[in-house]
């Protein structure tokens, strides 16, 4: 096991002289700790190689009342964006009395059936989950509607039934983005994205052939790959750079992806932005760690959990319908930094 897998954010405290909370809060950005010491932070944590590790499994033997017990399912936790929905899921959760209880997927339905049977068993109150990019078979989550536990999706919904969910307005996110370096400049904009068998796959998609379209540009299939991680994002790009007709811009569905692009194309030799223009989609702390900064679009994950636990401690506490599908979506915004050309 490598040095980035030992280091917990307990360390990094321990190290620094600060509670963990103060850790947790300054890694996801949170304006409750101060600029300088969310800088310091960050900075020992990337020296460092810290990644997120899944760190309350101690919950799952709380004493405490199961009754206030939320589970929360999140794919994997390495990304920004899914530490930030779990900064808010339990800030909201704890100002109002409850407790998590986290289980991390790994991208694996198998392991996400297996969570939910336990939680179950375990009597939570409630459930907030974001699927497994996998997860073609919903049978888990009917079993735990028909078994009466309210569940709210985040991020990535469960297609097959109507339930409460938050999520960003990925669709008008990326349209805004690839309208952006359209209006910029660019005509051959490559477009990495992840799997088109979860929505946020597929309005992405759609978002980047729309705008296209809108503006009179046709969709080139080879400027598209299914690429959502940086290490595949190193490996897809050289050859793209080599096409006789190359992408003037790269649309990542993810900053992990962007910054692998971003990698890749300087190496190459390449002049970001001028001749190669880089978009992202996230906005984490890495954005703008980078070479030039990541021009990136805002999710805002924490308003994203702390939506998800009120409508969940809506649904248990019965201030919202329990027959009532409560859909939320959270704006997104463009920031446009170095990887892009200015207007």
């Amino acid at each position: 096991m490598d040095d980035k897998q030992h280091l917990t954010m307990k360390d990094i405290a321990r190290e620094l002289g600060v509670s963990v909370a103060t850790v947790s809060r300054a890694l996801s950005d949170s304006p409750s700790i101060s600029r300088e010491r969310r800088q310091a932070i960050q900075q020992y944590a990337r020296e460092h190689n810290y990644f997120p590790n899944v760190i309350a499994e101690q919950l799952r033997h709380s004493r405490r009342n199961s009754s206030r017990a939320i589970g929360v399912i999140v794919p994997e936790l390495v990304h920004y964006y899914f530490s930030s929905i779990l900064d808010g899921i339990e800030s909201e959760a704890a100002s109002r009395g409850y407790h998590l209880i986290l289980a991390k997927s790994n991208e694996s339905y198998e392991r996400e059936v297996q969570i939910c049977e336990a939680m179950l068993k375990n009597k939570v109150c409630g459930i907030i989950v974001s699927q497994a990019k996998d997860t073609e078979q919903y049978d888990h989550f009917l079993h735990l509607e028909a078994a009466g536990v309210p569940l709210v999706f985040y991020d990535r919904i469960c297609p097959a039934m109507n339930a409460s969910r938050v999520v960003v307005d990925d669709y008008l996110g990326t349209m805004n983005a690839v309208s952006y370096l359209i209006e910029t400049g660019c005509r051959r904009i490559a477009f990495f994205g992840t799997s088109m068998n979860i929505t946020i796959g597929k309005n992405r998609f759609n978002g980047y052939r729309d705008t296209l379209y809108k503006h009179g540009l046709t969709l080139d299939k080879s400027l598209v790959r299914i690429c959502d991680n940086r290490a595949d994002a190193e490996r897809i790009t050289p050859a793209m750079m080599h096409m006789e007709d190359r992408p003037d811009a790269f649309f990542a569905v993810n900053d992990e992806t962007a910054i692998g692009i971003l990698s890749v194309v300087k190496r190459m030799g390449f002049n970001v932005p001028n001749e190669v223009s880089i978009c992202g989609f996230t906005n984490g702390f890495r954005a703008t760690v980078c070479d030039p900064m990541l021009t990136t679009v805002e999710q805002r994950g924490t308003q994203v959990g702390k939506e998800a636990a009120d409508i969940l401690i809506g649904l248990v506490e019965g201030t919202l319908p329990a027959d009532h599908a409560e859909k939320r979506i959270v704006k997104t915004r463009l920031v446009v930094r170095g990887t892009t050309r200015h207007l």
